[in-house]
């Protein structure tokens, strides 16, 4: 049975200063966000440097991917990953990396 993209993007090499906001305004020329989020170390809480993106649709956040993957942004680079949705007995992990 094929696997289903879901529309959320994974997105690293941010810079430790970008904000959930920015990262929403950054995506959001591409479709509706629903949810940006930078992860934080649990003892600084301040911003890991990678962070995810979710859509409303699998065709919003292709878009993203396909604009956005590779590119510099701010003397940022950002690297777009997508991940599957997976049945439960399978790994959530992808085969599908896009770089440069």
């Amino acid at each position: 049975m094929a696997k289903r993209l879901s529309p959320q993007l994974f997105v690293s090499r941010l810079s430790f200063y970008t904000t959930n906001q920015e990262l929403k305004r950054l995506f959001s020329r591409f479709g509706v966000v629903t949810e940006a989020r930078m992860i934080l170390d649990p003892k600084t809480q301040r911003p890991k440097g990678f962070g995810f993106v979710s859509f409303e649709s699998e065709v919003e956040a292709q878009k993203a991917l396909k604009a956005m993957n590779g590119r510099l942004h701010d003397v940022l680079s950002y690297f777009c990953f997508i991940k599957k949705e997976s049945m439960p007995h399978q790994s959530s992990e992808t085969s599908l990396v896009f770089r440069l």
